[in-house]
C-alpha cells in the first residue's frame, strides 16, 4: 500500500516543478513497485489523487472512467504514475489498485482545512454563506477503511476507485459543521460568489478562490455497488474527530 508522495504545493509552478514531481511520484513509485513485484507481492495499492481527473467537476461528479485532465504538476505526476504502474502490472502479473481520494481531513489535517478551522475558532465573519458549490471529502478513518478493502477484496484488482464520505457539502455547510463541533456560532455573511471571485482575481488569489467557490465532487457509487463498502464514520463524526484533535492540540500549544 503506497501513500508516500511529493504533495502539491502552491509555489511549485515553475518550469522545473514537473521534474521534481516526476522524480518523487513517478520514478520512486515505479522503483518501489518493481521491487514489490520481484519480491512476489501479489497486489499493489496506489493512492493517487482526484487531481488526475481535474480541478473542478462541473455539472456531474468525477468518475473513474473520465478522461484524465490534470491541471498542475502534482496531478500530472500522479497520472503518469498510474500509467506506469498499469504497464508494470501487465508485464509482471502483480495486481494494481488505484485510489483517487478528494480532500482528506481528520486529526492533524493541515492546509486549507486547518485554516478553515482556525477561522471558525477566531469568530471572524466568513463571507461564504451564498456559495452553493458542492465538494466531496473523505475522512482519514474512512479512507483507511476503504484502503483495507482494496487490499483484500477480489473485485478491487485492476481498477481505479473514487472514494468519499458519500455526503457532499457546500463550503457554508462545512463551516456550520465545524462550528457545531466547536460549540460556536457559524458567523457566515452572504456575499455574491461572483464578487468573491472578482476580488480574488484582483488579489492574485484566483486558484485559492476556485477551491472554495467551484464544485469538486466524486462518484463513489462503484465502491458501494461492487465492493460493498460504506464509510464507517459519518461526515459529522469525521468533522468532530478533526475538530477535537485541533482544539486539544491548540490547548497543548498554549501550555508550552
Amino acid at each position: 500500500m503506497h501513500l508516500a508522495a511529493r504533495v502539491h504545493r502552491m509555489d511549485d509552478a515553475g518550469p522545473d516543478a514537473i521534474g521534481a514531481y516526476r522524480e518523487g511520484n513517478v520514478n520512486l513509485t515505479l522503483n518501489l513497485a518493481r521491487q514489490a513485484a520481484e519480491s512476489g507481492v501479489r497486489r499493489f495499492v496506489f493512492v493517487s489523487s482526484v487531481k488526475v481527473n481535474g480541478e473542478l467537476s462541473g455539472c456531474r461528479p468525477f468518475s473513474a472512467t473520465d478522461v484524465p485532465a490534470p491541471q498542475d504538476p502534482y496531478g500530472q505526476s500522479k497520472w503518469e504514475a498510474e500509467q506506469a504502474l498499469r504497464e508494470l502490472g501487465a508485464a509482471s502479473g502483480m495486481e494494481i489498485v488505484i485510489v483517487r481520494p478528494p480532500l482528506v481531513y481528520g486529526p492533524g489535517v493541515r492546509a486549507n482545512f486547518l485554516r478553515l478551522m482556525q477561522l471558525v475558532r477566531s469568530g471572524v465573519p466568513i463571507p461564504l454563506a451564498s456559495v452553493k458549490n458542492r465538494r466531496s471529502l473523505v475522512g482519514l478513518r474512512n479512507l483507511v477503511d476503504f484502503l483495507l478493502v482494496c487490499v483484500l477484496h477480489p473485485r478491487a484488482a485492476g481498477k481505479v476507485w473514487m472514494v468519499s464520505d458519500q455526503h457532499d457539502v457546500t463550503i457554508a455547510e462545512l463551516i456550520r459543521l465545524i462550528a457545531a463541533a466547536m460549540e460556536k456560532p457559524a458567523r457566515l455573511l452572504p456575499v455574491p460568489p461572483g464578487l468573491l471571485a472578482g476580488a480574488a482575481s484582483v488579489l492574485g488569489k484566483r486558484a485559492a478562490a476556485m477551491r472554495l467557490l467551484d464544485p469538486l465532487q466524486v462518484d463513489s457509487t462503484p465502491a458501494t455497488e461492487l465492493l460493498g463498502w460504506r464509510p464507517p464514520l459519518s461526515l459529522e463524526e469525521g468533522i468532530r474527530d478533526a475538530v477535537s484533535h485541533f482544539l486539544a492540540y491548540s490547548a497543548h500549544e498554549k501550555t508550552l
